[in-house]
């Protein structure tokens, strides 16, 4: 059975924002598009920038080293000079907390 853990308060976390959290030990950054949250690897593959502290446009991080962009959903490289995706991680909202899977 996955569990998960809380990582902060729904609204600790606006639409368009990103904020990178500690699940057990993994760095795990949250994009909140439009009220959907999203969880991925924080690192980029390409040159291990933290993708929190990138941009967000839409459903695209952009990282602030070298410019890959990733899909939030799926961890798809749709930029390079990345090549391999970043991994994706289930989110939950419970009694108005934000839970990852972890």
């Amino acid at each position: 059975m996955t569990e998960f853990v809380a990582v902060a308060g729904v609204d600790e976390l606006e639409a368009g924002e990103m904020r990178a959290f500690d699940v057990r030990g993994v760095k795990i950054a949250v994009a909140n598009v439009g009220g959907a949250f999203h969880a991925f690897d924080d690192t980029c593959t390409h040159a291990g920038c933290s993708l929190a502290g990138g941009d967000l446009e839409e459903t695209t991080v952009i990282c602030p080293c070298h410019g890959s962009e990733f899909d939030v959903r799926s961890g798809e490289v749709l930029q390079g000079p990345a090549r391999e995706p970043v991994e994706t991680y289930e989110t939950r909202v419970e009694d108005g907390s934000l839970k990852i899977e972890g």
